[in-house]
């Protein structure tokens, strides 16, 4: 089989938020990162004939890159990766799946009190803000009647902000939930975003069916 360009972005993306991967026969696949704060499904389009373990999905991929358009062969304990023209071969043995951080359940979501469009732009200039303002956090507050994501500092109310506004709609004004700019790992692209007050978001893409749940900071506050 061919690994489509749709299934080795999803690739790319779930090597930044877990070095490992269990993927599962079909056509979808979920991770979760190590501190258990950020868990992804998507649905490829491609499907996968058995399930296996990668221990080590970045050097992987760097494996598929040693071949043009790479043909994937999978066998009991390994997975051959050719070329086109037959002549080149690579080995590369699956992972013991019982060693690896797979998620154990999905997430329910509970009720939400915030929504917004968190659209590519807008996720690409927080991004940037964090890396030239040195702030790792992003909060979600209520500013004249209108949704507004900051890039802050908690710990240095003088420092540098940067704002923008973003459309939604909301149950409470009073609230301010904060996220680690670090967790916000998703493939750069336009997401709607629902929150809830028990500190868990649900960002989804719903033309490529990529979705994310990622937990918010404790220092967020909702109601007060």
């Amino acid at each position: 089989m061919e690994l489509s360009e749709k299934t080795l972005t999803v690739l790319r993306n779930y090597a930044t938020i877990n070095p490992n991967v269990v993927i599962n026969e079909g056509d979808e696949i979920k991770t979760i990162s190590e501190a258990k704060n950020v868990l992804s499904s998507a649905k490829l389009d491609v499907q996968f004939p058995k399930t296996f373990g990668i221990y080590d999905l970045s050097e992987f991929l760097s494996v598929l890159s040693l071949v043009n358009s790479p043909r994937l062969t999978f066998e009991d304990n390994y997975v051959l990766v050719g070329d086109s023209s037959g002549r080149t071969r690579i080995k590369y043995f699956y992972s013991d799946i019982d060693i690896l951080t797979v998620p154990s359940k999905d997430i329910v979501m509970p009720e939400c009190e915030v929504s917004f469009s968190f659209d590519k732009e807008t996720l690409s200039r927080v991004k940037r803000a964090a890396s030239v303002l040195g702030h790792n956090e992003m909060s979600l507050t209520v500013v004249d009647d209108v949704l507004v994501l900051s890039v802050i500092d908690q710990n240095d109310k003088t420092s540098n902000v940067f704002s923008i506004d973003v459309d939604g709609t909301y149950n409470d004004p009073n609230f301010s939930f904060v996220f680690n700019i670090s967790n916000l790992k998703m493939v750069e692209d336009d997401y709607r975003v629902d929150i809830s007050s028990k500190l868990i978001s649900h960002f989804v893409n719903d033309e490529s069916g990529i979705q994310y749940w990622v937990a918010l900071e404790k220092s967020s506050t909702y109601g007060e």
